[in-house]
């Protein structure tokens, strides 16, 4: 399967070191908005923890500010340094995935870190190999499936519902400009990607039945040239608003130059421009300083938790409470933004909202066969995986593409 979030660059040459801790100042960096300064330093460096104080480290794929996935779990470190008492915390950035990454967990293991948090797909089984080597500390994995029920646990959110809601409005956007075609920029073929992409698409149906969507994978989690030229090539095609599902704002830069729409990720700043329509969004930081409590005293139990909107840990921008919608909303159908604003609001109380609203049946794919009838919903097994992984045990599986979709099924590898 195909790794998450990773750049192939030796961690040892380029891997980037960023210390933070509360109230203490060392660095260049400047101080988040609640108190905690974050120091900096370059090369293979290991931060050292802090004596007496809860120490919690960071691995993350990309850059601290890269306005996207990598500063979203950035700014939920600080929340916890702010949140926890008496804790330090600790990152380190641009590092890839594989045995490079399982160096780093492994020293941040020995310099004696009590809870280590990996932010990427591919460090998942790095993180499990060393978890096995250090049953003391606390290993807590971002977006993959494994745990050893032990010391090493996995934590995800259902993305899913807000891009679902993504899609309604670009349905509604592309209809009411008379093109009703949409882009999706997907990094890896990986169960994830897939998830996401029948989620938009099954959204855009709503608003827009006539709705197609192209799809093309860039292979990458963070490269602004490569997804500028993913998102030139979806417009190219025809694509009157296109998604990303990488880390930086690309798709709606292209969008402004083309007099399109883009939908941007994980963080608000990467909407900046006027041709941003919106932007699913994370909150790290409530989550990650509650799992931190129950580590620093002793209760956490390593498993699989799977969050839903009712954790108020995402967003959509523009529609969230304090928010005001962006400038290509405001002329949508009435009846559109009221969908979309309702859907939200039920989704904010359901901790199922991506079995009972996202893909509840019937779904149909995108050859005519019907994936699951009327009635039924999936399991979580069938979003997390593809048919016939290692240690797979998912019914109906996420190897699908949803009616409307025009593009192929990625090949299995063995």
């Amino acid at each position: 399967m195909t790794s998450r979030r990773g750049r192939m660059l030796s961690v040892l040459a380029v891997a980037s070191l960023v210390l933070g801790a509360c109230g203490q100042s060392g660095g260049t960096a400047a101080p988040s908005d609640t108190g905690c300064v974050a120091g900096a330093a370059s090369g293979a460096q290991i931060p050292e923890t802090e004596g007496g104080k809860f120490n919690v480290g960071m691995v993350l794929i990309g850059p601290h500010d890269d306005g996207g996935w990598s500063q979203a779990h950035y700014e939920g470190l600080l929340y916890v340094c702010e949140n926890v008492p008496d804790t330090h915390v600790a990152y380190i950035e641009n590092v890839p995935e594989g045995a490079d990454s399982e160096q780093v967990f492994r020293s941040l293991a020995r310099k004696g870190f009590d809870f280590i948090i990996g932010t990427s797909f591919g460090y998942m089984d790095p993180m499990e190999a060393v978890a096995a080597e250090f049953p003391d500390q606390t290993f807590l994995h971002l977006t993959g499936y494994k745990s050893n029920g032990k010391n090493f646990g996995n934590f995800f959110g259902a993305m899913e519902d807000f891009k679902y809601l993504a899609g309604m409005l670009a349905g509604s956007r592309a209809k009411a400009d008379g093109n009703p075609k949409i882009g999706y920029m997907a990094t890896f073929p990986i169960p994830e990607e897939l998830r996401l992409g029948n989620a938009i698409m099954r959204g855009v149906k709503q608003t827009c039945p006539e709705c197609k969507m192209d799809v093309v994978f860039i292979n990458t989690w963070h490269d602004p040239i490569k997804e500028k030229a993913g998102a030139a090539a979806l417009f190219d095609a025809g694509a009157q608003v296109v998604f990303t599902g990488a880390d930086t704002g690309a798709v709606a830069d292209v969008a402004q130059d083309k007099g399109k729409w883009g939908i941007t990720y994980d963080h608000p700043a990467s909407c900046k421009v006027e041709r941003c329509l919106t932007a699913p969004y994370w909150i790290w930081g409530p989550e990650y300083a509650r799992i931190a409590k129950s580590v620093k005293d002793g209760t956490y139990t390593a498993g699989y938790e799977y969050f839903d909107a009712n954790s108020k840990a995402m967003g959509l921008l523009g529609f969230m409470e304090g928010e005001t919608p962006r400038k290509g909303v405001e002329d949508l159908p009435e009846a559109d933004v009221k969908l979309v604003k309702d859907t939200l609001a039920t989704m904010l109380q359901s901790g199922t909202a991506r079995f009972d609203i996202v893909f509840a049946g019937p779904i149909v794919d995108n050859t005519g066969k019907t994936i699951l009838p009327e009635g039924q919903k999936l399991e979580q097994s069938d979003l997390d995986q593809f048919p016939n992984a290692k240690g797979d045990n998912c019914k109906t599986c996420m190897y699908w593409w949803n009616d409307g979709i025009t593009a192929e099924l990625p090949k299995l590898s063995n």
